[in-house]
């Protein structure tokens, strides 16, 4: 008896010292992300205002803002996720519901999987080569808004091919036992049982290119001018902030400004993506 109480007080000890270090490690990571937070804030917010959007990058010692980045970066990331969507919503549907557990199947995960840790300045130099050197022979939008969609593809096709999975194969038996063809029930009955999914799942690829840097910088190079003409070299908020650090203590200023928008940009489509997830979950 005295044994066997011995065991359960060391076993209760053990289990109290993991849940505290567990406790412990999650109260360090909350406090590096609040300490982030505050100083992103805390520098960045006395520049907020409407010449933030409307006045390009500033020279040493005048004011200005980032509209040029700004811009830059709605266009390369929305032509970006165009791309995007397009390759990987139907290869996620064709791992899905086609490949099964095929050979060739596998090999097309394997290299998505592949994709999905490849580092994003990889990306950028094989755009750049591909794109940049061989093709249009200069940087451009174009070029970057590709760097962007190949690291968006693998995250949409990772979840689009689950969220499919996720769906009953009584949806698909009962459009087939109509005498629907079946990419129709793909398109009228799956997709839709699964829109929120694979909303949820363009959010984060979403969040995931709008703060790359590296491939731009091979690819769009950047522009200190606002400009829309994305066959030419065009700035974007990441390649504006990455030239700012190097400037006075006011465009120091502006690039903490840059990185709060980027931060809070980001932030806001986490939220969306869990909640589109949860409402997933609950249907």
């Amino acid at each position: 008896m005295a044994a066997m109480s011995a065991r359960v007080a060391t076993r209760r000890l053990v289990n109290s010292l993991f849940v505290g270090f567990c406790i412990a490690v999650t109260a360090i990571a909350l406090l590096a992300l609040a300490t982030i937070l505050f100083t992103l804030v805390k520098n960045g917010a006395g520049n907020l205002g409407i010449d933030l959007f409307i006045k390009s990058v500033p020279p040493q010692g005048e004011h200005g803002g980032l509209a040029d980045g700004i811009v830059g970066s709605i266009m390369m990331c929305t032509l970006g996720m165009a791309i995007a969507l397009l390759v990987g919503i139907l290869a996620g549907t064709w791992l899905a519901e086609y490949a099964g557990d095929s050979r060739y199947g596998a090999v097309v995960r394997f290299l998505n999987d592949v994709l999905l840790s490849a580092p994003s300045i990889l990306i950028g130099v094989f755009v750049a080569q591909l794109l940049v050197t061989n093709v249009i022979h200069h940087p451009s939008g174009y070029a970057g808004s590709v760097a962007l969609a190949l690291l968006a593809i693998p995250v949409i096709i990772r979840t689009t091919e689950d969220v499919l999975r996720l769906q009953p194969i009584s949806l698909r038996e009962s459009g087939i036992a109509l005498g629907t063809p079946f990419w129709t029930v793909i398109r009228r009955i799956i997709w839709r049982a699964s829109a929120s999914g694979i909303v949820t799942g363009a959010l984060l690829a979403f969040a995931r290119i709008s703060g790359e840097t590296a491939p731009l910088i091979f690819t769009a190079l950047g522009n200190n001018n606002l400009s829309f003409d994305m066959y030419r070299a065009m700035s974007a908020l990441p390649l504006s902030i990455y030239s700012l650090t190097t400037g006075s203590a006011d465009q120091v200023s502006l690039a903490w400004t840059g990185a709060l928008l980027i931060s809070g940009a980001v932030l806001a489509i986490t939220i969306i993506a869990r909640v589109l997830s949860q409402e997933q979950k609950r249907e």
